[in-house]
């Protein structure tokens, strides 16, 4: 969105659910297409959830911060499945997105989180990109980030089918320390959110001694061992959240809410995102236990929506929101996010989340459980956000 002027108002298609989606939102451009991009707020009239969460009190600079890689994603929808050998399927639907840790950075600072990224970028034109869109159209706090001379920028190809995808990456390894905040000292901050399919670095660590909370995530393991010495680094961590398929093999147990369990022994917080059919969550020290439906929305591509999830939580956490609650909202955001070409560009905004029940794909009985959000929405809160495209603008 321009910051130059907003666009024209959308007409109420039906009433909402009390309290739940009252304020208008902005259109697209023009029918069928989306904004055009720009390296303003994409979100512009949104306030930093910080100041919400915290009251409008002094607090720490920022609500996350992170580290890791970041991907240049290449996303291909409509796809009827995967082209045989020799073969080639044709579609017109392409995103392409900046990925890996920036889906969560991204999905966070829709949110109005402030967020904070350690991270090498490539001196090729996907790093330039990458690093414009984060920080100039996403708000990404970069200062910890740094240029590496030499090294190519990581890319994944995702192929979206049956609400679901497979893909395939291109990576050089990391450059010593890349992804480590600068001389091993992090800002301060509320929450980290790390991965643990390596050691919890001894900087997040630090961070936790100092009252941070540790977000933990992991990766697929290629190679099949799903070692128990990764659940072994849990004791460093206080909110874990993988997948199903993930948690099952790690716990070696035959279904989600056996492997919460047997997680919920090593972390103080599980949540188990089972994707179309929801999550689970185990808190061991209050001794709640919760589950959520996803949100019934149709999908278009699901890259990158347990990233989101995870934003989700991490922001219903610090609002500090019940453990259903919090798990709502997660779904919230992640079924948003699946109704675009999607990636981190299909993150919502607090606009979208505002008028997701004004489009009739969501009974208003489904409605009703998420009147929770309202204190959060802003009083004027925008629907236009900059949506993965098919290429590179170079206007951007």
């Amino acid at each position: 969105m321009h910051r130059g002027g907003r666009a024209g108002r959308r007409p109420r298609r039906r009433p909402a659910p009390e309290g739940l989606v009252t304020r208008p939102v902005a259109e697209p451009d023009a029918p069928g297409r989306p904004p055009q991009p720009s390296l303003a707020d994409p979100c512009d009239a949104r306030e930093p959830a910080g100041e919400r969460l915290h009251g409008g009190g002094p607090g720490v600079g920022l609500d996350v911060f992170l580290s890791g890689r970041v991907f240049m994603d290449m996303i291909f929808t409509g796809l009827p499945g995967l082209p045989p050998p020799g073969t080639e399927i044709v579609t017109d639907g392409l995103g392409s997105a900046p990925g890996g840790v920036a889906n969560i950075a991204v999905a966070m600072s829709r949110l109005g989180l402030r967020v904070g990224l350690a991270a090498p970028f490539g001196d090729d034109m996907f790093g330039a990109y990458l690093w414009r869109t984060l920080a100039e159209q996403e708000g990404v706090d970069l200062r910890a980030s740094r240029r590496v001379p030499g090294w190519s920028t990581p890319v994944t190809v995702s192929m979206a089918y049956d609400s679901d995808r497979s893909m395939v990456t291109f990576a050089r390894p990391v450059p010593p320390q890349a992804e480590e905040p600068p001389d091993g000292v992090p800002p301060e901050a509320r929450a980290c959110f790390v991965d643990v399919d390596r050691p919890v670095p001894a900087w997040a660590a630090g961070m936790r001694e100092r009252g941070a909370l540790i977000f933990a995530d992991l990766g697929w393991d290629p190679t099949g061992a799903w070692s128990a010495e990764v659940l072994d680094r849990l004791a460093h961590v206080d909110v874990f959240m993988p997948n199903a398929a993930e948690a099952m093999a790690y716990t070696r147990t035959g279904d989600p809410p056996a492997a919460a369990e047997a997680l919920a022994e090593r972390a103080p917080v599980v949540v188990v995102k089972c994707g179309a059919d929801g999550a689970i969550a185990l808190d061991r020290t209050t001794g709640e236990r919760a589950e959520a439906p996803a949100l019934p929305v149709r999908a278009l591509d699901a890259t990158g929506a347990g990233d989101v999830f995870a934003a989700g939580f991490v922001f219903g956490t610090l609002a500090g929101l019940p453990l259903v609650e919090r798990l709502r909202f997660a779904n919230l955001c992640a079924g948003l996010s699946v109704r675009h070409r999607s990636g981190s560009l299909g993150s919502p905004c607090w606009g979208e989340i505002a008028a997701f029940g004004e489009s009739g794909e969501v009974p208003e009985s489904v409605l009703a459980d998420y009147a929770f959000v309202v204190p959060f929405v802003p009083e004027m809160a925008e629907s236009a956000v900059v949506r993965a495209e098919p290429t590179l603008r170079t206007d951007r």
